[in-house]
């Protein structure tokens, strides 16, 4: 068993706790928050400890940071330096350069990070490599939309929702984009980015805080066909197969199109904890880390630039 910790333990943070608890390979040795009543009340749920800081990190083996971005940075390289491996969420720090420094500080103390991209380990996502193989895509659109949460978020709608879907798509295509557009709202909670690659693929990404219908769905034209993700049913549809035809009834000729839809079996899997699985896996020398600290900072790198495109009026709203 791993001795784990969770710094950071508000919504997202207590759902770390809450699948570590549950984990064979996992052991829970405290929570650790700056609101002192919200670590105690997450401790007596998971029946673990609410520590400060500096002794859940001396009792940790590895510890998710779930805290602001802002904090990132100066948490995760005081764990670096006490040899605490570390998972940061996404996004993994606000400066590249600083994200630089940690990663040149884990090789030097042979520290692992990971970077929390959820979506990675979504099951649908997972799908698409059988899906997609063989195929050449011809252009990614993406929607990521839904209402103003209630909790207080500092990070732009590109730094907060869209990164989630940067990471996906550069990983899927296997590049950074040639070339980047897009246009936004002042306030930061509307963005629509652009990007081609060298291959001639083109991909429109969308991420928004001002819509009352929550959707998260990934669409991919190949040259065979359509496919269709929905992150939140984890669901995938193909269509290709289309049949074309016209038909005569009651004196009227008509036109008639009709897709062959597949729908692959993906399996029902809890995406984070996949990935908090994955990081003990790494932790113990089982696997490489399945979203290296080197893809978190390519994600930031390019959320810095999207950003730079659709917040221009505002100085661009930086991570």
């Amino acid at each position: 068993m791993i001795n784990v910790g969770v710094i950071g333990v508000g919504s997202m943070g207590s759902n770390h706790a809450r699948i570590y608890s549950t984990l064979q390979e996992a052991n829970l040795v405290g929570v650790s928050d700056a609101d002192e009543g919200r670590a105690a009340e997450i401790a007596e749920r998971y029946e673990t400890a609410s520590l400060d800081l500096d002794a859940l990190i001396e009792r940790a083996d590895a510890v998710s940071v779930v805290v602001p971005t802002q904090f990132h940075y100066e948490i995760t390289r005081k764990c670096i330096e006490a040899g605490v491996d570390v998972l940061v969420e996404k996004p993994f720090v606000a400066d590249p350069e600083r994200g630089k420094e940690l990663i040149d500080l884990a090789e030097h103390e042979d520290v692992l990070i990971q970077v929390g991209h959820i979506e990675r380990y979504n099951p649908a996502v997972l799908a698409l490599e059988d899906v997609l193989a063989g195929k050449e895509v011809l252009a990614y659109e993406v929607r990521r939309l839904g209402p103003d949460p209630e909790r207080d978020i500092q990070d732009s709608v590109v730094a907060d929702l869209m990164i989630h879907d940067l990471d996906i798509v550069r990983t899927l295509a296997g590049e950074e984009p040639e070339c980047i557009d897009g246009i936004g709202r002042e306030d930061g909670k509307h963005a629509t980015a652009t990007f081609t690659f060298s291959d001639g693929a083109v991909a429109t990404l969308t991420a928004s805080r001002v819509t009352q219908q929550k959707i998260r769905e990934l669409g991919i034209a190949t040259d065979e066909g359509y496919v269709n993700v929905d992150y939140l049913d984890r669901r995938v549809e193909i269509y290709r197969g289309s049949m074309r035809e016209m038909v005569s009834r009651d004196d009227e000729t008509r036109y008639r199109h009709e897709s062959v839809i597949e729908r692959p079996f993906v399996e029902n899997v809890e995406p984070l904890k996949r990935e908090l699985r994955s990081f003990l896996a790494a932790v113990s020398g089982d696997q490489e880390p399945a979203v290296p600290a080197e893809d978190g900072l390519a994600a930031v790198r390019l959320a810095l630039a999207v950003e730079d495109e659709v917040f221009p009026a505002t100085g661009s709203r930086k991570l």
